[in-house]
C-alpha cells in the first residue's frame, strides 16, 4: 500500500541537480497541515532522469557525520529557497491539487525542532492533478547545451 499525503496550495518547481555533474531533475515542494507545518517536497518522475532520493542529495551536500535531521534541513533549506529567490527555469503555481507518494519522512533539529515553519518532511515521488501543469513541470528539466 502507497503511503500518500496529498492537497491543494502552492506549489514551488524548480530544476535540481542531484547527481553530479550532469543529472538534473525537477523538484517540488508544497506545504500542508495547520499553516503549513508539514513540508512536502518530491520529485517529478521524468522518465529519461533517474529517481531522486532527496534525503540521499541532502546526505552528499551534508557530510559523512551528519545525521538523518541534517540531510531533511538540507532538502528544506534546498525548497525554502527555492521559493522564497525564485531562479529563471522554475515555476510558482499559486493554487493546485498536489499528492505525494512519499517514502521518507524526517524531523529537522535545528531551531527547536522547526525550519522554515516546518516540524516535519515528507519525500517522495511528487505529482500534480492537472496532466497539462505535470507536462509544464517535466519541461522545466535543463538540457544540455546543444541538444
Amino acid at each position: 500500500m502507497a503511503r500518500e499525503i496529498s492537497g491543494t496550495g502552492r506549489v514551488t518547481l524548480f530544476p535540481l541537480l542531484h547527481l553530479w555533474p550532469d543529472i538534473y531533475g525537477v523538484a517540488a515542494y508544497a506545504t500542508t497541515g495547520h499553516f503549513g507545518v508539514t513540508a512536502a517536497v518530491g520529485y517529478i518522475p521524468i522518465p529519461e532522469v533517474p529517481d531522486m532520493s532527496l534525503l540521499d542529495v541532502g546526505a552528499r551536500h551534508t557530510g559523512l557525520n551528519a545525521d538523518r535531521s541534517a540531510h531533511a534541513e538540507w532538502v528544506l533549506c534546498t525548497a525554502w529557497s527555492a521559493r522564497t529567490i525564485r531562479k529563471p527555469g522554475s515555476l510558482d503555481l499559486p493554487e493546485v491539487e498536489w499528492s505525494l507518494e512519499w517514502d521518507s519522512r524526517a524531523e529537522p533539529k535545528g531551531n527547536g525542532g522547526n525550519m522554515y515553519g516546518h516540524s516535519e518532511l515528507y519525500v517522495g515521488r511528487f505529482a500534480l492533478t492537472d496532466e497539462l501543469l505535470m507536462k509544464q513541470a517535466r519541461e522545466l528539466l535543463p538540457h544540455p547545451a546543444g541538444v
